[in-house]
């Protein structure tokens, strides 16, 4: 969905119009990148690879936004932020009223990358910084342009601030549907609220829950169900519920040399390095295995380079020493012409893009394709979509090659946004993240 920015509403929207058409293309308020040459996005709480960018207002914590540019070259990339409603889109604030500093500054923190085979410059963001710092919560759109190039855009994220006033107490509950049991998740929760004073919590208050930092499916606008004194419970039938999925399946890539099991081969190639993986098959129909994954994310690491005890460190000089590669993928399986399959995950930013997009191949008898990939270890599954879809912004279906189990270790998020009556914008009062594992009663 493309941010809807209409003009000459209030003098508010008028400046953030004014402040998107400096930009060049459509503004998506999602995670997206524009450019086939930026590779590897990260997003992440600094000093935690794998956090969801939820960070705390007035904290010591910080983001850390990290990019490659596979042209190789020095741009001038700038950055800007924009505060969003509890729904993505932007809200009725002007930039003074959320923002402390500068809002366009260009990052100034690149290097270039070291020994490698395929040369990238890799750029590193700190939110806030000494420029720039929020002074609200809510939920904020992240936005960089290439200022070199008629203000391109090429990458957008979100990221959520929280001024953390309430608790929330999570529950797992048996979904109520008999045909769920097996293959779903149902989520209630309780939000107790003794130092925020709420005059009618059924019309000001909305929950948001993700399933593994996934925006894409996650649920939300709930309101509470019930209320009481200091106490709001959300405790529906049949509303909060999750598919369960499978563990995630993983490329570990963290090493050219010594080939990891799920590797069938790794080749230098002129000025790349090729790896082709062992076939994968279809998991629908079997029964539900636990492994530990990671949870559909990624993580840029290279055994290759040793540089000693402190791990933080070492992961921040892979950053620059890992090399990338062509990484074939293939799923045995006979052809489906009523579907479209695609790599799915956190590197394809949780969307299904042309770029992941595998094609069968008759001699293989299986779906095929190739991923441009840094070092790293990575975690995927294949989605289907059906073919009349493909032009309808299609949700990804899990079920057709992965299937689905209640028992699968999922990590959620729940999001409590709170907007009192005549305020201008949604406030994140409250967050927790807990895992499936939690059990359910």
């Amino acid at each position: 969905m493309k941010l809807r920015l209409l003009p000459f509403v209030c003098l508010s929207l008028m400046a953030l119009t004014v402040q998107a058409q400096r930009f060049t293309g459509d503004i998506q308020n999602k995670d997206y990148v524009y450019v086939d040459y930026i590779r590897s996005v990260q997003l992440n709480v600094s000093g935690v690879p794998l956090s969801d960018p939820i960070i705390k207002l007035g904290s010591n914590a910080s983001l850390t936004l990290t990019f490659d540019d596979l042209d190789a070259d020095v741009k001038d990339y700038f950055y800007s932020i924009v505060h969003c409603d509890r729904n993505w889109e932007p809200s009725n604030l002007q930039e003074m009223e959320y923002l402390d500093g500068f809002n366009e500054e260009r990052i100034n923190d690149f290097e270039f990358s070291a020994k490698t085979l395929w040369p990238y410059t890799h750029y590193e963001l700190t939110l806030p910084n000494r420029d720039m710092r929020w002074n609200l919560s809510g939920n904020y759109l992240l936005l960089v342009y290439d200022e070199s190039n008629d203000r391109k855009l090429v990458i957008t994220r979100r990221f959520v601030v929280v001024d953390e006033q309430v608790t929330i107490s999570p529950n797992f509950q048996r979904p109520n549907k008999v045909s769920k049991l097996r293959t779903h998740q149902e989520i209630d929760f309780q939000v107790v609220h003794k130092d925020l004073k709420i005059r009618n919590p059924m019309q000001e208050v909305w929950a948001t829950v993700m399933q593994n930092g996934r925006w894409d499916n996650a649920i939300t606008n709930v309101r509470p169900k019930f209320v009481r004194p200091e106490l709001m419970i959300f405790d529906y039938q049949d509303k909060i519920v999750f598919p369960g999925g499978k563990e995630f399946r993983f490329l570990d890539l963290r090493s050219l040399r010594r080939v990891a099991f799920d590797i069938a081969s790794v080749q230098q190639i002129e000025d790349t390095y090729v790896v082709e993986m062992k076939a994968d098959q279809p998991r629908h129909q079997l029964a539900y295995t636990t492994f530990e994954d990671i949870n559909g994310r990624f993580i840029i690491e290279t055994k290759d380079q040793n540089f000693g005890n402190d791990r933080m460190a070492d992961l921040a000089r892979d950053q620059v020493f890992a090399e990338y590669a062509d990484v074939s993928f293939a799923l045995e399986t006979p052809q489906r012409p009523d579907q479209a399959v695609y790599l799915f995950g956190e590197f394809t930013d949780w969307r299904l893009q042309e770029r992941y997009q595998l094609n069968y191949d008759k001699e293989l008898q299986a779906y095929a394709g190739w991923a441009i990939l840094k070092q790293g270890y990575y975690d995927y599954m294949y989605a289907a979509v059906p073919v009349s879809q493909s032009g309808q912004s299609p949700k990804p279906d899990l079920s057709v090659f992965e299937g689905h189990s209640d028992e699968t270790m999922n990590e959620y998020t729940i999001l409590i946004y709170y907007r009192p009556y005549g305020s201008r914008y949604d406030r994140v009062v409250g967050s927790v993240s807990f895992s499936s594992t939690l059990g359910a009663n």
